[in-house]
C-alpha cells in the first residue's frame, strides 16, 4: 500500500464501522479547518496554473465560497487567537508569532464544551510560547496547552511538522506514520466516530502545518511539479496532500451519516509566501501565491490578509459564491447563532459579528468595519474601502487608502483624492485602537490581567 494512503484507508474503515443514521434536529457538528501560509489564489477553483485541488473545488461547489474572507491578522499566532476568541489578537495577548494567548480569554472550545459538545484540537497550536528546540510536540505541563483552553482531547504540536509527525496526545508524545495532513484527518475521524457512538455532537479544530516551511512531502505528490525549484515543488505537493485529506474528511463524514448536519469551515491563517515559483513552463503568469492581490504574508495589503475560505453545511447552506467581507473574528459570533451556544460565552468586548445571515442571502453591505492590528501594521476595512498602514511603513502617519473592489491590486492610493473618507476612517480606527489598548491592560477581565506567573499586572 502507498504509505500516505494508510491513514486515509484506516479512517474510512473506522467510519464505516461506526456508521449510524443522523438524527434530525441534532445540534450541528462543527469542524474548523485551517491551512498554514496558503495564499488566496492557491486553489483549483481560482484557476491556479499548476495546482489541482479537486476536493476543495468540490467543497466550494457544494457550500458557501467566500471570496472576500480575511484572516484576523497577516501572521500565524495572532490569527489563531482571533478564531478562538472572536477578538482582534492584541486584545488576547497574542501580539505576534510565538506569543501565548491570555488564559483568561473566553474561548470557542469552552463555549462548545458548556453546550454539551465533545471538543478536540488536532495539529498546530502555536498559542503557547514556541520552545527553543522548535520541535517540541507540546508537553503536558505547558500552561497554555489546548486542554487548558477548553479542549477535552488534543493531538497537537507547538509549531511545525511534516511527514511522520510526533504529536502530543493530551500531553504524551506519540509517533505517527504518513503525511501529517492525512494523519490529522484520520485521527479526527477516529475521534468523531467514537463521540458519535456516545451520542455527543463534536466541535473539532484541525489546524494543518501545510504549506508552511520547512516543507516536506512524498515524492509522488511532488512529481507533477518537477519543473519547479525544490522549495516550490514541495510547497505545492503539501497542498496536494492537504486537499486529499479534505477529501478523506468529507467522505468519512458521509460514511458516518453525519455529513448533512456537519458544518466544515475551511480557511487559512494568513496570505501566501512571496517566493514560490510557477516555473518556466508558465511564462507571463505572476509567480504569486496571492494571485492579482498585492502583498503576501505579514503584509496588511489584500494579499497578506485575504485568504481562501469555504463553509460547507448541507442542511444549512445552499451552494453559492459570496463577496461579503468577513473575517476569522466572525467565526465565534457566527457559531453562537448556528450552534445555539450561550451568547454570554464570548467576551463582551469582541470584534466579530455573526455572518449566519450570509448563509442564506447576500447582505447589501457590512454594517461594522473590520479592524486589523499586529506587529506594527494597521488596517480598517469598511466594505469596499480600506485604510492601511503596512508594517513596513516608514512613519506612523503613513496611511494609504484603497478601493479594494475597483482596485484589488491596491495601486491607486486615494488618500489625497478622498480626504473626507480618509479622515472619517482614521477617526474610527483611532477609536478602535483606544479600545484595543484598553483591552491590553486587562480591562476586559473582571479580575484584571493576570500574568503567567499568577501575579496581577
Amino acid at each position: 500500500m502507498v504509505k500516505h494512503l494508510a491513514p486515509f484507508v484506516a479512517a474510512l474503515l473506522i467510519a464505516v464501522l461506526a456508521c449510524q443514521p443522523a438524527v434530525e434536529n441534532d445540534p450541528p457538528n462543527v469542524i474548523l479547518l485551517m491551512a498554514d501560509d496558503m495564499g488566496w489564489a492557491q486553489t483549483g477553483y481560482y484557476g491556479h496554473p499548476l495546482l489541482e485541488t479537486p476536493h476543495l473545488d468540490a467543497m466550494a461547489g457544494a457550500g458557501l465560497r467566500m471570496d472576500r474572507f480575511y484572516a484576523g491578522a497577516p501572521s500565524c499566532t495572532p490569527t489563531r487567537a482571533t478564531v478562538l476568541t472572536g477578538r482582534t489578537n492584541d486584545r488576547t495577548g497574542a501580539f505576534r508569532v510565538g506569543d501565548s494567548i491570555n488564559k483568561q480569554e473566553n474561548t470557542l472550545a469552552v463555549a462548545f464544551r458548556q453546550a454539551g459538545y465533545a471538543t478536540a484540537h488536532f495539529g498546530k497550536w502555536h498559542l503557547n510560547q514556541v520552545h527553543p528546540s522548535g520541535d517540541n510536540p507540546l508537553p503536558r505541563d505547558d500552561p497554555h496547552n489546548p486542554g487548558e483552553l477548553g479542549f477535552g482531547y488534543w493531538l497537537s504540536h507547538t509549531n511545525q511538522f511534516n511527514l511522520d509527525p510526533v504529536f502530543s496526545q493530551n500531553g504524551v508524545p506519540k509517533q505517527f506514520e504518513g503525511d501529517s495532513s492525512e494523519v490529522l484527518v484520520a485521527e479526527a475521524l477516529r475521534y468523531i466516530s467514537e463521540q458519535r457512538e456516545n451520542g455527543k455532537p463534536v466541535f473539532a479544530v484541525i489546524w494543518y502545518a501545510s504549506p508552511h516551511r520547512p516543507f516536506g512531502a512524498f515524492p509522488e505528490d511532488e512529481e507533477p511539479f518537477a519543473s519547479l525549484d525544490d522549495a516550490s515543488k514541495t510547497h505545492h505537493a503539501e497542498i496536494v496532500a492537504m486537499d486529499r485529506s479534505i477529501g478523506a474528511l468529507r467522505e468519512g463524514l458521509h460514511e458516518l451519516g453525519i455529513a448533512d448536519n456537519t458544518l466544515v469551515w475551511f480557511t487559512s491563517d494568513n496570505g501566501g509566501l512571496p517566493d514560490i515559483s510557477y516555473g518556466p513552463e508558465h511564462p507571463g503568469v505572476r509567480p504569486d501565491t496571492t494571485g492579482h492581490l498585492r502583498g503576501f504574508k505579514k503584509d496588511f495589503y489584500e494579499g497578506g490578509l485575504r485568504v481562501p475560505t469555504i463553509i460547507e453545511w448541507p442542511e444549512g447552506i445552499a451552494p453559492r459564491i459570496s463577496s461579503f467581507p468577513a473575517s476569522t473574528m466572525d467565526i465565534f459570533p457566527t457559531l453562537i447563532e448556528v450552534a445555539g451556544l450561550d451568547p454570554e460565552s464570548i467576551n463582551d468586548v469582541h470584534d466579530g459579528v455573526s455572518i449566519a445571515g450570509v448563509f442564506e442571502a447576500e447582505p447589501a453591505r457590512r454594517e461594522e468595519p473590520i479592524g486589523f492590528r499586529a506587529s506594527g501594521g494597521l488596517a480598517w476595512l469598511d466594505n469596499q474601502v480600506k485604510l492601511v498602514r503596512n508594517y513596513t511603513a516608514e512613519s506612523p502617519e503613513a496611511f494609504e487608502l484603497y478601493n479594494v473592489i475597483d482596485d484589488p491590486e491596491e495601486q491607486n492610493d486615494l488618500i489625497e483624492q478622498q480626504p473626507e473618507v480618509a479622515a472619517r476612517m482614521r477617526a474610527e480606527l483611532d477609536a478602535w485602537n483606544r479600545s484595543v489598548d484598553k483591552s491590553v491592560t486587562g480591562a476586559d477581565y473582571p479580575e484584571g490581567k493576570v500574568l503567567p506567573s499568577g501575579r496581577d499586572s
